[in-house]
């Protein structure tokens, strides 16, 4: 899901970009765009490496929403855009730190850095669009998506778990 996921966002973040007249917001989505693709890259290795195939529909339904919310973002306004792609970078940043997890305990430790540092990558893409809601008259006035903890918290959080033995973990998640 998040190599179709990662295809969809550059598509929205495509749009994005070329419906916002001020340069430096330009600039940042397009480098956002970027970063979805290395990302998308990134997790395809680790796919082919698994011998996973892609699904063709769930690249296909990726492609079409991720182009219409591109399309979309010329007509609905800045705020709209900005603030559901901060909410999804938000669950974006959870799901790599879920991932480097399971890699660890599959043995995968290859792919954790990796991993990390994508959910690092998110959380900056995050912290971009929420202020950009923040900075909007009326994105002051929404509730926002809850604020996840500072970028530092990704790595510390997954070294303090690395340290709990595998049966205690369970324990506590149960």
């Amino acid at each position: 899901m998040a190599y179709s996921g990662e295809l969809a966002a550059a598509h929205a973040y495509n749009g994005h970009w070329k419906s916002v007249h001020r340069e430096p917001d330009r600039s940042r989505i397009r480098e956002i765009e970027a970063e979805e693709l290395h990302h998308r890259r990134l997790v395809g290795e680790m796919l082919e490496s698994l011998r996973v195939r892609v699904s063709r529909m769930r690249e296909l339904r990726a492609a079409v929403i991720g182009r219409v919310l591109g399309c979309l973002c010329h007509v609905t306004g800045v705020l709209l855009p900005v603030y559901g792609a901060g909410k999804l970078e938000s669950r974006n940043v959870r799901e790599y730190e879920a991932a480097a997890r399971h890699a660890r305990d599959c043995g995968r430790h290859e792919w954790i850095e990796c991993l990390l540092t994508m959910a690092e990558v998110e959380w900056e893409h995050e912290a971009y669009f929420r202020a950009g809601v923040e900075a909007h008259w009326l994105g002051r006035r929404l509730a926002l998506w809850p604020k996840p903890p500072p970028k530092e918290h990704i790595r510390a959080t997954f070294e303090h778990a690395a340290r709990i033995p595998a049966a205690a973990r369970q324990r506590t998640s149960a």
